[in-house]
């Protein structure tokens, strides 16, 4: 994996003149001696709901982690740090994410040599949960660099989006994600490390995704999140309605939103008998209304119009936003930020938590995130236009954080076939990942089909 990162990092043009020699510091272009680097890898979840060694396609490799810390410290130097951060699912075990990863490890071993790697857990809180029901929650001290509260206003992706009053976060009372998405506010709240770091690498893993159709650098900055119930992931309803919850017009699909809208009521009212009630149903659910693995809710399919519109505010923010919590109208130029992508063992179907195997034996690296994820989703054998994260990343209203067009990224590629202007590339040339099954058979390089049902 060394020897791939170094080849990736070179491919990328990072420091050219010295590729090669003992001198070469590839990083050293994009943080200063002394400085900060933030290591942001896909941190989600320990474990695979059906296999034990499947965190090796969830989770960024910890090998990966490990040679750019490497890179990192050649950068900062003794007097500089090096911090891995992200804020898991809220009910994760980050100490067993740690523990899997061999994180501790890493840290104990730079220490010995004198050098400041620290590993930090972003969340507020961790849930404890039995049969995906909240049945406790624990506060955590958060990020130790504090928490930043920014108002995109006018600047955000949801501006002249009608689902404001209907936005659903990750937590059961919506009432929280509401109240920071209305009345022309757009308010996030992230890690104040991420925001005064000179450098954040953005290390995420390649897998589909249910939500936004694949997951990469763009979706990955959800993990410098304080609180992810400030995020919009859905909008309740159907779209004839303004929503995209699901794509049914069914009475089945109907009844199920009622009900689950009233069960989570009940569960944010009383955590404890409401979460009894919401068990219970949910195990019920499944035999009528059929589980996630095959019934499309939760804004879990193409349509999904509101989660891509998240994930770009998050970028707008890391680009333009400033320590104050203002944001400014060009880039900050103290802080940097590149993407490195792990996709050695990448992930497929359905993703991002269950997904399959695909080893796709692929890093990528580029210091413009939006350029990145286009080209990796292009040739994981998705097409950027059916992507709405990628295609509206080069087309924001404000705030621009890619300019031209997607098919004239150049790639530079050890792999032949991949070599060359992103657009002329043929698509037999590239792998046929299989997307989640609500995405199969419109998220591809071929025609989109009918809405699902």
């Amino acid at each position: 994996m060394y020897s791939g990162v170094r080849r990736v990092l070179a491919l990328a043009g990072m420091d050219a003149a010295h590729v090669d020699t003992a001198r070469w510091n590839p990083l050293g272009d994009f943080v200063p001696p002394g400085g900060t680097v933030v290591l942001k890898p896909n941190l989600v979840r320990e474990r695979h709901p059906r296999d034990p060694q499947g965190w090796q396609y969830v989770l960024t490799h910890g090998s990966v982690v490990r040679a750019v810390a490497d890179y990192a410290f050649a950068a900062v130097g003794t007097a500089g740090r090096v911090v891995v951060a992200d804020a898991p699912q809220t009910d994760s075990s980050f100490s067993a994410i740690v523990g899997v990863l061999g994180l501790d490890e890493l840290r104990r071993f730079y220490r010995e040599r004198g050098l400041r790697l620290d590993l930090i857990d972003l969340r507020q809180e961790e849930w404890t949960t039995v049969d995906d029901v909240v049945v406790a929650r624990r506060l955590l001290p958060g990020d130790p660099g504090g928490a930043i509260a920014f108002d995109l206003a006018t600047a955000s992706e949801f501006v002249g989006h009608g689902g404001a009053g209907r936005y659903y976060g990750a937590d059961y009372d919506s009432r929280v994600v509401n109240s920071h998405h209305i009345g022309g506010r757009h308010e996030y709240l992230l890690s104040g490390t991420a925001l005064r770091a000179d450098l954040v690498v953005n290390l995420p893993k390649l897998k589909s995704h249910k939500k936004a159709g694949i997951t990469l650098g763009l979706k990955n900055l959800v993990g410098i999140n304080a609180d992810k119930n400030w995020l919009p992931h859905h909008t309740e309803g159907r779209p004839d309605t303004g929503g995209d919850e699901h794509p049914s017009r069914s009475s089945r699909h109907s009844l199920e939103r009622a009900v689950a809208t009233r069960l989570r009521r009940a569960a944010a009212v009383s955590p404890r008998l409401g979460g009894r009630v919401l068990r219970v149903a949910r195990h019920g659910g499944s035999q009528v209304f059929g589980d996630g693995n095959t019934v499309v809710r939760s804004g879990n399919w193409w349509g999904n119009d509101t989660v891509w519109r998240m994930c770009l505010d998050l970028n707008k923010i890391l680009e333009y936003g400033r320590p104050d919590g203002t944001v400014a109208e060009t880039p900050d130029p103290n802080r940097r930020h590149i993407v490195l992508v792990d996709g050695v063992i990448a992930g497929q179907r359905n993703g991002p938590m269950n997904p399959d195997p695909l080893p796709a034996r692929l890093l990528a690296c580029g210091t413009t995130p939006a350029a990145v994820d286009a080209a990796v989703t292009y040739l994981f054998g998705f097409d950027p236009e059916r992507v709405p994260v990628v295609r509206q990343a080069f087309a924001c209203r404000s705030l621009p954080l890619a300019h031209g067009d997607w098919r004239d990224i150049e790639i530079v590629s050890d792999h032949d076939p991949w070599h060359g202007n992103l657009g002329s590339l043929p698509v037999e040339a590239v792998m046929r990942a299989e997307a989640h099954f609500a995405w199969q058979g419109y998220v591809e390089h071929e025609p989109p089909p009918a809405v699902p049902r």
